[in-house]
């Protein structure tokens, strides 16, 4: 039975409730009794979704907005210091709580799983998930993105498991004490926070230790930065290191990956023993996630050969290579990719899904969105090298997300990065343009892959219904 409410969360106010982790956490809440209000920017299916729970959602950020009788106020890193609900909270002598904390008081008493790591955390998640909930243990959840099937981020299980995805990005996941750990790579991003890998590895460290003792972490055995944690993590006595991945010294060892179309057949060696199941989304990278999904799985005692049937269930994820539809021959699918190691990733596996057999025999047209100032001053030349996997490239101006303007830096440095590759892009700057660019490029056969971790993923309908009006007059 899932723990009850704690006090100082009955009735809780969210500062920008809409965002992917912040409207999870208000979910779980709701169900299981408090009376959660809060304020975002602008109306979402996120709001939506919240408002169906009965929970008050003001639009605009307002002191008034404010309730006196908040028990706390909810807040993530990317609320700032003079937002006015957070400074009458001030005045008023409300707590102030981190989305971190207030996640992790949802999982006390729970037997937890959190997902760290770059890149794939909301996908493996996701996957264990669904199939922990095929498997009827009832688990409580917080992803980053809403499952497919349910249609939802989060939710209040009765079950004792609770699968989180836990934020490295500005050190939040040290909140966390999980019974088992899932780190899938360890990369420098989020440059904001991080100055340098020592500090990368510092952090992971430092949320390993947060592991409960007896507990489990599982990483990969193939990424250069989850290898190189690994040999700092080796002397933790009171932790079981479990590996996956393709290197022939994984403890759980991917034997094999077949692309199936718009699908995978994984083939893993677990305990000197074959076993085989289907990813119902293409690309190595996702195929190793549902290994990392498996091994978690096992270490909580669940079957192998039952999970690996579960995770079969597995429909994908919202913006994780999701199909949004198809007009006059032409797939759209849409992509939260914004780390070069994402977008080559993906792409590859849009590649290798062509290469199968399946419909997609034409090529493939990306419409780029970089998202942050800090990411695209760090890592333009990558992701302009990235691009050079697709066929054509529309590049749009910078998503900007929690962060202020960066002189000097724009999506020209992705464009000039693409083309010194030897890519073909184009940059448009005006949004609302995309739809007629690309119809005026695409061809039955082609897919159009919306790309990026901000408001891009808005085109994949309106570019559908530009393909099907047909060529322009």
């Amino acid at each position: 039975m899932a723990p009850g409410l704690p006090t100082s969360m009955d009735r809780p106010h969210f500062i920008g409730i809409g965002g992917a982790g912040m409207s999870g956490i208000a979910k779980i809440l709701a169900q299981r009794g408090a009376q959660v209000a809060g304020s975002d920017a602008r109306e979402s299916a996120a709001v939506a979704a919240l408002r169906d729970l009965g929970v008050t959602v003001h639009i605009g950020h307002a002191a008034a907005h404010l309730a006196p009788g908040a028990t706390c106020v909810v807040v993530s890193s990317a609320i700032r210091a003079d937002n006015p609900e957070l400074v009458r909270a001030a005045e008023l002598d409300i707590p102030v709580v981190h989305r971190a904390d207030a996640l992790a008081s949802l999982m006390q008493g729970l037997r937890a799983i959190a997902v760290a790591g770059t890149h794939g955390k909301t996908t493996t998640t996701s996957m264990l998930a669904v199939a922990l909930t095929e498997l009827g243990s009832d688990p409580s959840y917080a992803i980053g993105g809403d499952l497919a099937g349910p249609g939802t981020n989060a939710r209040h299980g009765g079950g004792e498991i609770f699968v989180a995805e836990a934020d490295e990005s500005d050190r939040s996941f040290h909140k966390y004490d999980p019974e088992v750990a899932i780190i899938l790579n360890a990369e420098l991003d989020h440059h904001a926070n991080y100055a340098s890998m020592d500090e990368i590895y510092d952090s992971f460290e430092t949320f390993v230790g947060k592991v409960v003792p007896g507990g489990t972490l599982v990483i990969s055995a193939d990424q250069t930065g989850a290898v190189e944690l690994t040999s700092r993590l080796r002397d933790l006595s009171t932790l079981k290191i479990v590996t996956y991945g393709e290197s022939a010294s994984a403890d759980v060892r991917v034997h094999k990956v077949t692309p199936r179309g718009l699908t995978s057949e994984v083939t893993v060696v677990l305990g000197g023993k074959f076993l085989t199941f289907t990813v119902s989304v293409p690309g190595s990278h996702y195929a190793h996630n549902a290994v990392a999904a498996l091994a978690a799985g096992v270490a909580l005692g669940i079957p192998a050969h039952n999970l690996a049937s579960a995770l079969g269930k597995y429909t994908g994820v919202k913006r994780r290579l999701q199909l949004k539809g198809e007009e006059n021959g032409v797939q759209v699918i849409d992509s939260y990719a914004h780390h070069p190691t994402e977008m080559t990733a993906d792409l590859a596996a849009m590649r290798g899904a062509a290469g199968a057999g399946d419909s997609l025999s034409g090529r493939i047209l990306v419409v780029f969105q970089p998202h942050l100032f800090s990411r695209t001053q760090e890592l333009a030349t990558e992701m302009g090298q990235a691009l050079k996997l697709a066929d054509a490239s529309v590049i749009l101006d910078i998503y900007p997300a929690r962060e202020d303007p960066i002189p000097g830096v724009t999506s020209a440095l992705i464009i000039d990065a693409a083309r010194t590759a030897g890519a073909d892009v184009t940059a448009v700057s005006d949004k609302e343009a995309v739809p007629d660019v690309i119809a005026g490029m695409a061809k039955p056969g082609d897919l159009v892959l919306t790309m990026g971790a901000g408001d891009v993923t808005d085109l994949g309908p309106a570019i559908l219904s530009r393909l099907s009006a047909g060529p322009s007059n």
